[in-house]
Order: C-alpha cells, then sequence, then structure tokens
C-alpha cells in the first residue's frame, strides 16, 4: 500500500491521541485497529510495513494508516512517536495522500500542534479535533507541492516567512537559515522558480499590503509604512512611486497609475 484517500471537508472525531513509545520490550510489533485511522509523527529510525509494501521511518516523517488494516512496525531500541486514532466522514472530496512522508521543513510545526492536541484532549476536545484537522490538511498539502503548479517547497517556505515577517525586518540570509538551505542556493532556486529575487519578491508583496491597506482602511500613511516593513517614510514613497507609479496619497485617492514591467 502506498497511498490513502481522505476526505475532509469535516472534522475527523479524535479517539485518543498520546505520546506512543515502543521498542522497549519487543524489536516488532504487528496490530491493526478495525474501525479507526492511525496518524504517527515518528521521532525514531524504523521501519513501517502493510499491504505489501515497506516504508522506512525516520524522525520528521508522518504515516497514514487506514482503518482496518494489519500494519507492522520494527524498531531499533527505544522508540517515541505522536499518535492519533480518528475516524473521518465519508463525505467531501477525496485527497489522495502517501501513507509515508517526510514532513521536512513542516516537521515541527505539525509537532507543535500535535502536542497540543495531546495537552488539550482532556480539557477541550473540540480544541484538540481542530488541531488535529489542521494536522490533517497539512499532510494532504504534503503531497500537493511536488505536483504541477503547485509551487516548489523552498519557494513556498520562503513565501511563508516573508508574510509572518512582512512588518519586520526580512533579510535574505535570515531567511535562508530559517528555511534550512544556504543564501546562494535560495536566491537560485527562487528567481529561476518565481523569476523574481527574494528583494523583488519581498518589495513586491510589501507594497501590495500597502496598496490594499490604503485603499481599504483609515490607518495614517506613516502607520501603513511601518506595518509593511518600511518605517521611514521617505523610503515607503518612494517604494510606492516606483511599484504602484503613484505616492500613497494618490494610490489612497484612486490615482494609483502601476508603471510598466518590462
Amino acid at each position: 500500500m502506498k497511498s490513502v484517500t481522505l476526505r475532509l471537508d469535516e472534522p475527523p472525531s479524535v479517539a485518543d491521541i498520546g505520546i506512543g513509545v515502543h521498542g522497549v520490550a519487543t524489536a516488532h510489533d504487528t496490530f491493526r485497529l478495525p474501525d479507526l485511522w492511525q496518524l504517527h509523527l515518528y521521532h525514531y529510525d524504523g521501519a513501517l510495513s502493510l499491504g505489501g509494501s515497506v516504508h522506512r521511518i525516520r524522525p520528521g516523517h508522518i504515516s497514514l494508516v487506514p482503518p482496518d488494516t494489519d500494519v507492522h512496525f520494527r524498531y531499533r531500541g527505544r522508540s517515541e512517536h505522536v499518535y492519533v486514532h480518528f475516524r473521518l466522514h465519508d463525505s467531501g472530496a477525496p485527497l489522495s495522500v502517501p501513507v509515508m512522508q517526510d514532513a521536512g521543513g513542516d516537521s515541527t510545526r505539525l509537532a507543535e500542534l500535535l502536542r497540543s492536541a495531546v495537552s488539550t484532549r482532556a480539557s477541550s476536545p473540540r480544541h484538540a479535533t481542530a488541531e488535529v484537522w489542521t494536522v490533517l490538511w497539512r499532510v494532504a498539502g504534503l503531497a500537493r507541492v511536488d505536483r504541477a503548479g503547485q509551487p516548489h517547497p523552498l519557494v513556498a517556505a520562503t513565501q511563508a516567512y516573508v508574510e509572518e515577517h512582512l512588518a519586520g525586518p526580512l533579510r535574505v540570509p535570515d531567511i535562508a537559515a530559517s528555511v534550512g538551505v544556504s543564501h546562494t542556493h535560495l536566491t537560485r532556486v527562487f528567481r529561476a522558480e518565481t523569476g523574481l529575487t527574494v528583494v523583488s519578491y519581498i518589495r513586491r508583496r510589501r507594497l501590495q499590503r500597502a496598496r490594499h491597506l490604503l485603499l481599504s482602511s483609515t490607518q495614517s500613511i506613516h502607520a501603513i509604512a511601518a506595518a509593511v516593513g518600511i518605517a521611514d517614510l521617505q523610503a515607503f514613497n518612494k517604494a510606492c512611486r516606483r511599484e504602484l507609479g503613484a505616492s500613497p496619497r494618490a494610490v489612497r485617492a484612486g490615482h494609483e497609475h502601476r508603471p510598466r514591467r518590462g
């Protein structure tokens, strides 16, 4: 079994969630959950096999096993993972997702969400369910980044970092470090995939957000400049003219004239 089909239009019903520890008493487990899906986020090396397929387990990998499926685990000593046992509804669009995936840079965020769900399960089950639903959507999204028309994973990670830090200082070396690659590699891949340098993309996103705020809010121009990471009003005015073809006041008044791009 290489892939499974998920339907995520409705939230899952979480039966149990926690931290599993295996490999202490035995190096091999075989079991089946007749009515429940299994999601595991791993912190160890090992192997999982089901339906005639063997999948290597490594830290940061995440697996999805459908109900009523015999699954075999092999461990190399003490092995810890976060697990969720849950039910899915039959309605909604089908999503094909690999049984095993390397979550890569998303593994830290997925672990945070799952551990939050573990800690809130007893006191706030709906909160825990919301966290698990978010994790499932993110896991389904891991499979789609390699499909035609979807952004390169490195580009997507860079864009996400920029969106989260648009109001503050954004330096390409810091972004590269956050996504785990060198400055040079990030610059090369981003330009090859988007046709823009990282610096040009940051400038464009800042001015796109500034345009939205100028047209849709009553914030002062000074506040908008600060909100998009350009605190100096002279620099903000210059950036607006270059990117939007008009001063901030003219954009706000509806007199924007986009410059032609060659």
